[in-house]
């Protein structure tokens, strides 16, 4: 752990910043802390050197800043995002996208440069966002990108560190195609809104969104809006392999849910089980199989966004 001098920002704000030391974009973390203290010179900054440190670091945080920066990617973001559970209504969230995929950096606007994220940062601009709590046997969860299962855990088997450092952002399309071989159908009962909805059908993939992008830069829920109060369910039907080549295209189009080939759905809660069992993650990080229940949290954390944010958000 590395620290400043002091932890507050000029105007009196605390901040501190959850340096994730391993992250794609964080190769010179002499150079990140650098950068982030001349223009944050009273900042704290803390930099995780085991796994499990980013979450700890972020409840550390929590209990003496006002603002915590995750600094890193998706994953990042989620383990901050869960340290913080327990002080969701008392701080704000901002990211430092230094990741692979940055995908939620895309949705709420987040520059790509390192420097112009943390001037977006030092704006300081806020809007109030959903969070999505996850429910499996084992364990309550949070996270605020999106969820998949089925074949999206497939592909995350194959997203090895190795692969990510060879390859870079074409890294998922490394995994999906590694994967393609290991296609599964599933049998899925999808429960939305306690009852309101049920949903039985052969199933690739199963998709909960919050925000807009995976994969790095895959608009996989283009509509979506991060405080509307519901995630968008995206289902992936079990297809013959020409028209998943068709949906593929459309999916990097942004145009897939214009097509009648996936079922599309909004709702505050999903319940889903499969057979055989399927495996979720979320935002990027593998949590283990079905039963999950996926439930809104309204407006739940306050988070920095960019000026960019896509009508992600209300006022953008």
């Amino acid at each position: 752990m590395t620290h400043c001098d002091s932890e507050y920002v000029e105007d009196g704000t605390r901040m501190s910043f959850v340096i994730n030391g391993a992250a794609g974009a964080a190769n010179d973390l002499a150079a990140v802390r650098q950068q982030i203290s001349s223009r944050l010179p009273r900042a704290r900054l803390l930099l995780s050197r085991e796994p499990g440190d980013v979450t700890t670091l972020a409840r550390s945080a929590a209990q003496e800043s006002d603002i915590v920066i995750a600094a890193g990617g998706d994953g990042t973001l989620n383990e901050v995002l869960n340290g913080l559970a327990e002080h969701f209504s008392a701080v704000r969230l901002g990211l430092l996208p230094l990741g692979t995929g940055n995908d939620f950096a895309r949705t709420i606007g987040m520059p790509d440069s390192l420097s112009a994220s943390i001037e977006t940062l030092l704006l300081g601009e806020t809007k109030r966002v959903d969070v999505i709590r996850v429910n499996t046997a084992t364990r309550v969860h949070y996270m605020i990108n999106v969820s998949a299962g089925g074949f999206s855990a497939q592909v995350d088997d194959k997203l090895t560190d190795d692969v990510k450092e060879r390859w870079g952002p074409l890294c998922y399309a490394r995994s999906f195609v590694a994967a393609l071989a290991e296609l599964q159908d599933y049998r899925t009962e999808i429960v939305l809104d306690d009852g309101a909805e049920r949903l039985d059908a052969p199933a690739y993939n199963v998709i909960v969104a919050n925000g807009r992008y995976v994969a790095g830069g895959v608009p996989i829920a283009p509509s979506a809006r991060l405080d509307d109060g519901a995630a968008d369910l995206i289902i992936l039907p079990v297809a013959s392999l020409p028209r998943l080549a068709l949906l593929a295209r459309a999916t990097l189009a942004g145009t897939h849910l214009e097509t009648d080939q996936l079922i599309f759905r909004r709702a505050r809660k999903i319940q889903i089980t499969s057979q055989p069992p399927m495996r979720f993650n979320t935002d990027g990080e593998l949590i283990g199989n079905d039963p999950v229940t996926f439930e809104v949290l309204p407006q739940a954390i306050e988070c920095i966004v960019g000026k960019a944010a896509q009508g992600a958000v209300s006022g953008s």
